[in-house]
């Protein structure tokens, strides 16, 4: 188990962290996915109830059962309606149900509505998805932002009459499903709003440290491997890398960003960084807690967007993707997106071979190259590499740039911000340096060296 410090032992007692005691018998729920009729969702019906089933076994609830309910419109008072809630208060009498989940983003009425009428206690997908996050974070910076998404959520609900099962996780359980730090959050709200601005300016700390960080690197390119959470992005990492990440067949079995060096095939050496996956309708609060974390995006020269290419639904889940990259700023026009196929290994168990499947697919949006991998048996992993390398000498320049021997801020700034490939024999008037400059320091580079570029794209 992790070792906590001070913050992190106040956030365990005042905040969320979701972990199972597991002296305790797990929750017994029922999982409930509405169908709206009119739905924008690109997701199947089944890719969507398969989902919430592995959202909820990803923190070893008991679910006994789940099913999808047909609504024709929203209710404002309940989300399903009356008839639908009066069911499910039967099914939660007859099962012993401790809790509902509920795939839909509810207000805290529609929360109450259905806590009073099935007299279970209720969470909807952001609810779970945070009680998730609060299970998986393991670093102080990884607990902050869980706990400040938590609070961000949880300041317009109540969830004071559900402190009976709190027996069922021990008195050091938290989180969603019950626990004293939550309620004694709950019964002050003005102790609420104190945390949250704490927890801001811890962050904001933990970013400027980030950006520090970031700034040790510059002069290597970045690429960032992002994807849809279960997309097996971790796998993917160590196998390019060689390192050993956590990876396993779970949703958001990691939270933290990693970040490690690889070298390319002829020898440029780059930085990885793996983030945390994205999943359908991922909650405004927790992508703007873990923006510190996702900013890692934000600096990359490539993003590497795993697909999971076996799953029915990975066109779905890549738009999905793409729609967080957007919130972020991030998008195919800006950088160089390598859309990287995983898990081949899992096609072609039918008819048709692996080639023509795959030919059948199609790239989600404007992409630099589609790579086909599998992570697990390695297949691939080379041609990503090499694509990699291409995607980042097709996007950066290099140049031939004097500087004079009294300018040595403009040496600093060329180790600082560019890769410097030679230096020639010092002059009397000062040195030359090829040096090769990603898009993202181009326009600082030419303003800055405005007359001393002898030749660009040597």
């Amino acid at each position: 188990m992790t070792e906590f410090g001070d913050d992190e032992e106040a956030v365990r007692k005042g905040g969320p962290q979701g972990f199972v005691d597991q002296r305790y018998q797990p929750f017994r729920v029922g999982l409930v996915v509405p169908d709206v009729r009119g739905s924008t969702s690109q997701h199947s019906l089944d890719a969507r109830l398969a989902e919430f089933e592995g959202l909820a076994g990803a923190i070893e609830l008991d679910i006994v059962f789940s099913e999808v309910v047909k609504v024709r419109e929203i209710k404002p008072a309940t989300f399903i309606g009356g008839g639908h809630t009066e069911t499910l208060a039967g099914k939660v009498k007859e099962h012993k149900i401790d809790l509902l989940l509920v795939d839909a983003q509810l207000t805290a009425i529609q929360q109450r509505n259905l806590e009073k009428e099935t007299h279970a206690k209720v969470l909807d997908r952001t609810g779970l998805i945070l009680e998730i996050f609060g299970d998986r974070a393991a670093t102080r910076e990884g607990v902050l932002q869980v706990e400040l998404a938590h609070l961000n959520y949880q300041k317009g609900r109540l969830v004071r009459s559900w402190t009976h099962l709190e027996r069922q996780r021990g008195s050091g359980g938290s989180g969603f499903m019950g626990g004293p730090g939550e309620t004694q959050i709950e019964s002050d709200r003005r102790q609420i709003m104190d945390r949250i601005v704490l927890l801001e300016d811890r962050l904001d700390k933990v970013k400027k440290t980030r950006v520090q960080q970031r700034a040790q690197r510059i002069g290597t390119p970045i690429v960032a491997l992002v994807g849809y959470t279960n997309a097996g992005k971790s796998t993917l990492f160590n196998a390019l890398t060689h390192s050993e990440v956590f990876a396993k067949d779970l949703l958001f079995a990691t939270l933290d960003t990693t970040v490690r060096k690889l070298e390319l095939p002829h020898g440029r050496e780059i930085m990885l960084s793996d983030t945390v996956g994205f999943v359908a309708d991922l909650p405004t609060d927790l992508v703007a807690a873990f923006r510190a974390t996702l900013e890692e995006v934000l600096d990359a020269d490539v993003i590497l967007h795993a697909r999971d290419i076996s799953s029915v639904d990975h066109l779905a889940q890549a738009q999905d993707v793409l729609k967080v990259l957007g919130d972020l700023g991030v998008s195919p026009e800006t950088t160089p997106i390598i859309e990287v196929w995983n898990k081949i290994d899992l096609l072609g168990q039918g008819d048709l071979p692996i080639d023509e499947l795959l030919a059948g697919i199609t790239p989600s949006s404007k992409v630099a190259s589609v790579v086909p991998v599998s992570a697990v048996t390695g297949q691939g992993i080379d041609e990503l590499k090499l694509a990699i390398e291409t995607a980042l000498g097709e996007n950066s320049r290099t140049y031939h740039v004097h500087v004079p021997h009294t300018a040595g801020a403009d040496i600093g700034w060329l180790h600082s911000h560019a890769e410097i490939i030679s230096r020639d024999e010092p002059t009397e008037t000062g040195s030359g340096f090829v040096v090769r400059v990603e898009p993202r320091h181009r326009a600082a580079f030419i303003e800055r060296f405005n007359g001393r570029i002898e030749s660009p794209d040597v």
